[in-house]
C-alpha cells in the first residue's frame, strides 16, 4: 500500500514537472531573428489596417536618433513590414512614450511574431510593442530590453502549438495518474 501511494506521488511530480517546464516556456525572451529576410515580406496589396503601439522604456535614452523598423505577421506567411517608423522631428520614441502607428499591409490571420530593427547610435530599449488590428485578438509583446543594432530582433510565437500538444498530454497524464490513485487507495 505504501509503494502504491510512493508510485502515484512519484508520478504526480513527474506529470507536474512536465506541465511547469511547457508553462515556464511560453515567458521567451525576445531574441535575434533566425534567417529572417526583409525581402521575402510580401509588398502585395494594402487590405487591413493594424495598429502598432510601440512603448518606450523609461531606461531609454531621452530620445533617440535609431532608425527603427518593425516587421510581424501570422504563422501562415503573411507579413508585414514598416520601415523607418523614427521621425526625430516628430519626437517618436522618446524615453517613458507610446507612440501609435497606422500601418497597412496585406490581411493576417492571428499575429504571433514581431521583430524590430535598429540602427543607430543611441541604444533605444523598447519597452512593449502592442499589435492591434480587426478581427483578431490585439497581441503584446513585451521587450524591456535593448534591440542589438542592425539585426532584426523579437519574438516568434508561432510554434507554439507543439508546447500546447506537450501541455495537453501532459493533462491527460495528470489525468490518469489522479485516476489511478483513486483506485490503488
Amino acid at each position: 500500500m505504501v509503494s502504491a501511494r510512493l508510485f502515484v506521488l512519484l508520478c504526480f511530480f513527474f506529470v507536474f514537472s512536465i506541465i511547469f517546464s511547457v508553462s515556464e516556456s511560453k515567458a521567451l525572451q525576445p531574441h535575434a531573428a533566425e534567417s529572417f529576410n526583409v525581402s521575402l515580406i510580401q509588398k502585395l496589396r494594402s487590405s487591413c489596417a493594424y495598429t502598432v503601439i510601440i512603448s518606450t522604456s523609461c531606461s531609454s535614452s531621452r530620445y533617440t536618433r535609431d532608425q527603427i523598423s518593425v516587421a510581424f505577421g501570422d504563422a501562415y506567411g503573411n507579413q508585414i513590414y514598416a520601415p523607418r517608423l523614427d521621425d526625430p522631428s516628430t519626437k517618436t520614441f522618446e524615453q517613458c512614450s507610446s507612440d501609435t502607428f497606422e500601418i497597412n499591409g496585406p490581411c493576417t490571420y492571428q499575429i504571433c511574431y514581431v521583430y524590430l530593427y535598429r540602427s543607430g547610435p543611441d541604444g533605444w530599449i523598447p519597452e512593449s510593442v502592442k499589435i492591434n488590428t480587426h478581427g483578431s485578438k490585439a497581441v503584446t509583446f513585451p521587450y524591456n530590453t535593448l534591440v542589438p543594432e542592425s539585426i532584426w530582433y523579437g519574438f516568434n510565437y508561432c510554434n507554439s502549438a507543439s508546447d500546447s500538444s506537450v501541455l495537453s498530454i501532459g493533462l491527460v497524464l495528470l489525468g490518469f495518474v489522479v485516476a489511478g490513485s483513486t483506485l490503488l487507495l
